[in-house]
């Protein structure tokens, strides 16, 4: 909360929140009951007012790979359509971040161009090309596999759905948290249709969106659409380079639409993106416990400490010590569907092929500026530099360039007769990437403490590869039995998945000591030399193990290769109480496949004890097996009052088997283990409701509540280490309430009112589970956008919308880390207050 102290709270303390809630919020629930008890009072006082009202307007989705109603997809799903889109001012995945319970979307630490997406707690905290994320996000039906560059904005959406929960039998693997979809508009050749919005706000925005369709013949259409947006951040850079935040997008797309025949149709995109933009730098809030050790960074802490600026209070300013370098995120991608009718059934193929070029600059420093105090990979030409590569090395952006290419057949037929439908389908994924972060760079430097102008230079070169295919084949058979006047559905869906990985990993990683002997010359010795000194390694190695400092870390062409495959199964069970109503029971499996972690600090599992002193038994060559969960699910989806109230809800329980525990290790900087760490349960509750109060005002309201605990984890010896871990990125409570209000109509404009919040509760960041020091609060954001509408101008119209975006300026926190070398809690902040206003032209 706002100007809340932030203090330290230990896992014990963290599970037991329900106990501790008044500790870190005035009251948890307190805005949740004061939401529920409006939407009490408001629902029944104001049916009279409704009575003569229409009804909820029908929502479509695709969640089944087939066009069907919302209140008939017995999935939980939140959908946000082309109406809803243009209401609350979403343009892009990112805008959906605090929109949907129980969905968290933060940018990745130091790569503000990706997004890390959680479902129901479930995500990945890592960008690796050797990792997928259990979260799959889709584009017109196609599998975008790397998170790099999906916080870009797509130039022209038609809907967004979000579904909750394990997809393993028609999306297949990596969806044990759930999928995104994105669906864009396609051409028709109906009319000519342009519009223009211009966007203007506070942090110097300036946006603007055009989109144009071109009807060409009766059965031939074209889509242009060019997306262009600069932003300045909130956080100035007062030493060199770049602001942080600060960002520019542009974007376009091509759309064909082609009506071959009555029963061929072909559509074809082309999508390209170009993002550029500065990283935000984690402020220091916590500085290091002195009784505590810091690991590999144990000998450096209190001079990084010195050189770094701590408050627990945002602050608008913070200095590097290097230049900040601009990041870049470019991608491009086609993809062709082809869609047919025949008398058997209806056929679809969707091919794709995409490119995703990816450099990500960051400066972790302590933010004073401190010259000689740097933990950032830009240019250096100290004497280790001058040690290692005989010059100056350079600045390295670790760059992540990664191609795929995916095929998918589907088959809708039925068999009236027996009552029955079916969808029959195949797939096959091919991915190439390279992670590059070369040559030999700077990667700290920081004085040794209590040795006066002693230094600790790290100097790091690492070069990935990565191969990877995945095949399968599913199918779902829907069976309406004759009876219960055929309100009973029942649903069996099977998929089975084959995947191949391959993955290469080179590095070299020095560590060296600066230091003026009594000749005053600098020079640089690199420890291995010191610790192989006859003379001084008795002396020095104790010091080196008792402080930490990493031993021999290269890599030279070592590689693994792992195969894997799966059946996931899922039933349901349907049943129409009404034609308002109907019930749903599923039980439902998901596969993640195994892969590998280029973070490991060790080859294989033959190297003994990590730098933490625990001995995993992995390495990277080893690599991590799959992950599988099954999810049971009941829910209900109703409308009342003749269409004017929609309540959907659902309950749930998932039990993760094997499951991928990706963590940091204690005491360094960026070296992780990934586990299958054992076993996991999760449990929930999820509500949505809207009304319809009259013809013109409509208020709404969604809420999930989660209970996601690891519940066994066996080491390599045995033992039971549950106490370890937690999961991270899992609120218990989050809800989001909406109130739209058609304020005003007449012949020549309407008036519209939208006001929104959200909620998000206490969750755990990641980092050391014993200490919990990432732990991130609980808030609430306000959120309004005013406009007027369907001003006639020539032969369209006109809307202006005055918005606004965390409206009461809430302080809060996204993310938080605890392996900084100066700081045991450093954070970043989410965006504050935000205001401007929208123009658009439409015909």
């Amino acid at each position: 909360m706002t100007n809340q102290k932030w203090t330290k709270m230990t896992l014990y303390q963290f599970k037991q929140f329900p106990a501790l809630a008044h500790r870190y919020s005035e009251c948890t629930f307190k805005p949740l009951l004061l939401s529920v008890t409006l939407v009490g009072v408001l629902l029944p006082s104001s049916v009279a007012l409704a009575a003569e009202a229409g009804r909820l307007e029908e929502i479509l989705v695709s969640a089944r790979k087939k066009t069907e109603s919302l209140q008939d997809t017995p999935i939980s799903l939140t959908v946000f359509n082309e109406e809803r889109l243009v209401v609350e001012g979403i343009s892009g995945l990112k805008d959906i971040a605090n929109k949907v319970p129980g969905l968290t979307i933060e940018p990745f630490p130091i790569n503000g161009g990706s997004l890390r997406i959680y479902i129901r707690g479930i995500g990945i905290g890592d960008i690796q090309v050797t990792q997928d994320t259990p979260v799959a996000l889709y584009m017109d039906g196609v599998y975008i596999a790397r998170s790099s560059g999906t916080s870009m904005d797509v130039a022209e959406l038609a809907r967004i759905e979000v579904l909750r929960g394990p997809q393993g039998t028609l999306y297949g693997r990596n969806t044990t948290g759930g999928a995104i979809n994105l669906i864009t508009k396609r051409p028709n050749t109906e009319a000519l249709e342009f519009s223009q919005v211009v966007s203007a706000g506070n942090r110097n925005l300036l946006r603007s969106k055009t989109s144009l369709n071109v009807p060409i013949t009766d059965t031939l259409a074209l889509k242009f659409a060019y997306l262009t947006e600069s932003r300045d951040g909130f956080v100035e850079n007062t030493g060199p380079g770049g602001d942080f935040g600060d960002r520019d997008i542009q974007g376009a797309r091509f759309d064909l639409g082609w009506d071959i025949s009555d029963r061929l149709r072909l559509d074809y995109s082309y999508d390209r993106s170009e993002l550029e933009f500065y990283n935000y730098m984690f402020q220091s809030v916590m500085p290091p416990d002195p009784e505590g050790s810091k690991g590999q960074s144990e000998a450096i802490k209190n001079s990084a400490q010195e050189r770094s600026r701590f408050d627990e209070d945002m602050l608008t300013s913070l200095a590097t010590t290097a230049p900040m370098e601009a990041s870049t995120s470019d991608v491009e991608g086609h993809a062709l569907i082809l869609s047919a009718s025949t008398d058997l059934g209806d056929i679809k193929y969707i091919a794709s092929y995409r490119e995703l070029v990816d450099a990500a600059y960051t400066d972790l420093g302590g933010g004073l500026g401190a010259a000689d105090y740097r933990l950032d990979t830009n240019a250096y030409d100290g004497p280790a530099a001058l040690y290692a590569t005989g010059g100056a090395t350079p600045l390295v952006r670790p760059e992540i360039r990664q191609r795929q290419s995916s095929h998918e057949l589907q088959f809708n037929g039925a068999a009236e007769d027996w009552g029955i439908e079916y969808l029959i389908g195949g797939y096959y994924f091919e991915e190439t990437a390279t992670e590059d972060n070369s040559p030999l760079h700077l990667q700290l430097r920081a004085p040794l403490d209590g040795a006066d102008g002693v230094y600790l230079v790290n100097l790091l070169s690492q070069l990935y590869k990565v191969d990877n295919e995945a095949l399968a084949v599913f199918g779902q058979l829907t069976w309406t039995p004759a009876i219960l006047d055929e309100a009973l559905h029942i649903t069996l869906g099977a998929r089975h998945s084959r995947d191949k990985r391959y993955a290469l990993k080179n590095q070299e990683d020095e560590v060296l000591i600066e230091y003026s002997p009594i000749s005053g010359i600098p020079i640089a010795v690199p420890l291995s030399l010191i610790a192989e000194n006859p003379l001084l390694a008795p002396l020095v190695n104790p010091i080196l193990a008792e402080v930490g400092l990493p031993g021999d870390r290269r890599f030279n062409n070592v590689s693994g290769s792992r195969r894997f495959k799966d059946d996931s199964f899922s039933l349901l069970a349907e049943y129409e109480l009404s034609d308002e109503a109907n019930l749903y029971a599923k039980m439902v499996e998901a596969y993640k496949s195994g892969g590998f972690n280029t973070r490991d600090p060790q080859l294989d599992g033959n190297q003994g004890a990590a730098s933490d002193d625990i001995d995993y038994g992995v390495g990277f060559a080893d690599g991590f097996g799959e992950e599988k969960a099954r999810t049971v699910e009941v829910g209900v989806k109703s409308e009342w009052l003749k269409g004017r109230v929609r309540v959907n809800a659902d309950i749930y329980h998932t039990e993760f088997d094997d499951m991928q525990m990706n963590f940091l290790l204690n005491g360094t900087v960026a070296d992780t283990k990934v586990l299958n760490a054992g076993k996991a349960s999760m449990s929930g509750f999820e509500f949505d409701a809207t009304a319809l109060l009259g013809d013109d005002f409509i208020i709404a309201m969604e809420y999930a509540y989660l209970d996601a605990e690891i519940t066994e984890v066996i080491d390599s010896y045995g033992n039971n280490v549950t106490q370890r871990y937690a999961f991270s990125a899992a609120p218990k409570n989050t809800y989001t309430a909406s109130l739209d209000w058609v304020m005003w109509r007449s012949d020549f404009a309407v008036v519209q009112l939208n006001v929104n919040t959200s909620y998000m509760d206490t969750r755990l960041g990641g980092g050391d589970v014993q200490d919990a020091y990432t732990i991130l609060r609980d808030y609430q954001l306000w959120n309004a956008r005013l406009s007027v509408n369907e001003i006639e101008l020539g032969k369209g119209a006109v809307s202006i919308a005055f918005w606004g975006k965390n409206l009461l300026d809430e302080t809060y926190e996204i993310y938080a880390i605890d392996n900084l070398p100066h700081a045991d809690r450093a954070v970043l902040w989410g965006d504050p207050v935000s205001y401007g206003v929208d123009m658009a032209y439409r015909f």
